[in-house]
């Protein structure tokens, strides 16, 4: 069984109306749907703090643009 951890927030009460109305629409509970914020927020952070690492070596190779990559990788 996966441990899991609780995360209370607090949300105003336009977006947890909204927050309500698409659960409801999706046939999902409003963790779900936070949830899955949650990871493509995660996942972006991610990829911005990959490109702040890489940006360097591309810009070292000439790739400041992505046309750059797309000429190279033709």
């Amino acid at each position: 069984m996966k441990m899991s951890t609780r995360l209370t927030i607090r949300l105003d009460p336009k977006l947890a109306k909204a927050l309500d109305r698409i659960a409801r629409r999706a046939g999902q509970t409003k963790s779900e749907i936070a949830r899955e914020a949650l990871e493509r927020q995660v996942a972006i952070a991610r990829f911005r703090e990959l490109r702040r690492k890489t940006l360097p070596f591309a810009e070292a190779q000439g790739l400041v643009v992505d046309e750059d990559v797309f000429r190279v990788l033709s």
